[in-house]
């Protein structure tokens, strides 16, 4: 028997009003200024400045920075790292999704190893825990608040890295539903698809555990139940709570269980076309796992169970995946999303090196990379 690992923050605080209690933790553990690492739209939106007004209220000066972009890089990874030290801070806040979350862990990383983000690209490349982060979460996908994952686009190269180190998990993660009801239908629908990849990939990888293969399964049964509601009622906050702790469960999967080809797959449309990952997630989630299911069926035909489905086969699987990708809005195609039949065999050769393919169930070559990129345009 091989031993495993199960990374997770040290306190994970869900619900309608947990914003509060977090920053009564923060205040109680003798933080003085914070760097709230956010984007515009939640600056716009005006929760940005409520966050900021709690910290204050709290003896906390908060310090905006909100040059995060959807696919953040390392030109703003580098641009919050100089406001941290201009500033003093001794703590980051990620206020936003995967994006702020993501730009955040590398801010305070390199705020205690030193060096650039791009020497952290791998696993477990630090030497010590980063700067103490609080991640308060605003939709319902990536999980990014609770994992020891940090996606960092390198624009010289043009790819996203994938950086998985234990000293990236956040102290402390927070899930309030009241903070997701402004998410409009699309990005509810991509980040929900997100955590759906999230929660398959992770049940059929190659280091499933007992504990990742429970959080998977009800992460499955909680979006087949729920994204559809969160979709078509943005004020629903039964469906938002409960893709909350969907979302969440997948992550407690996938951190420990790790990804596959989706993803690493994924990355290499981010990078290159700065397209929104949930949805690029969404499109490659069902090819993918037609791909898988010579070796991963019995798996699949219980993602079919979990999802609902009354036939239990890895057809059964991929066909609920499609179709709620449809429900929800996904583009049919990579195609509708720019994609480019000739960039496909530089994208495949750039996903085989992607640290999160390495879990897959079935191992594939250059050319069956390129024949799964053609098949979901």
């Amino acid at each position: 028997m091989s031993t495993s690992a199960f990374f997770i923050p040290s306190v994970n605080l869900m619900g309608a009003g947990c914003l509060r209690q977090a920053i009564d933790a923060m205040r109680d553990h003798g933080f003085r200024r914070a760097l709230i690492v956010t984007d515009p739209g939640l600056v716009k939106s005006g929760l940005a400045g409520k966050v900021a007004g709690m910290l204050g209220e709290a003896d906390i000066e908060p310090v905006i920075f909100d040059g995060v972009h959807p696919n953040p890089s390392c030109a703003n990874v580098n641009a919050g790292l100089a406001l941290l030290k201009e500033k003093r801070c001794d703590v980051v806040v990620s206020l936003g999704g995967g994006s702020p979350h993501d730009c955040a862990k590398g801010i305070a990383l390199v705020a205690v190893n030193g060096g650039k983000i791009q020497d952290y690209e791998g696993v477990d490349k630090s030497a010590r825990p980063q700067l103490p982060l609080v991640a308060i979460n605003t939709t319902a996908g990536t999980a990014s608040e609770m994992t020891r994952f940090c996606i960092i686009t390198d624009e010289s190269r043009h790819i996203k890295m994938a950086i998985v180190d234990k000293h990236t998990t956040p102290m402390l993660s927070v899930n309030d539903p009241e903070t997701m009801a402004g998410m409009p239908p699309s990005l509810t629908a991509a980040t929900g698809m997100d955590a759906l990849t999230h929660a398959v990939e992770a049940y059929v990888s190659t280091i499933a555990t007992p504990i990742t293969d429970a959080c998977a399964l009800k992460a499955m049964e909680l979006i087949a139940g729920f994204l559809r509601r969160a979709v078509a009622n943005g004020q629903d906050m039964e469906a938002r709570e409960q893709m909350a702790y969907a979302q969440f469960l997948a992550g407690m999967a996938f951190n420990n269980a790790s990804l596959g080809y989706v993803h690493a797959m994924a990355h290499q449309l981010g990078g290159f076309y700065d397209l929104p990952h949930g949805v690029c997630n969404a499109v490659l989630l069902p090819h993918v796992q037609a791909y898988n299911a010579e070796t991963a069926g019995a798996r699949l035909a219980d993602v079919a169970r979990a999802l609902g489905e009354a036939s239990a086969s890895s057809d059964a699987a991929i066909a609920a995946i499609s179709r709620l990708a449809a429900d929800v809005g996904i583009p049919a195609g990579l195609a509708q999303l720019g994609v480019k039949e000739k960039d496909i065999p530089l994208l495949a050769a750039n996903a085989l090196n992607d640290a999160c393919g390495l879990t897959n169930p079935r191992k594939a070559s250059h050319a069956e990379v390129c024949a799964i990129f053609r098949a979901a345009l």
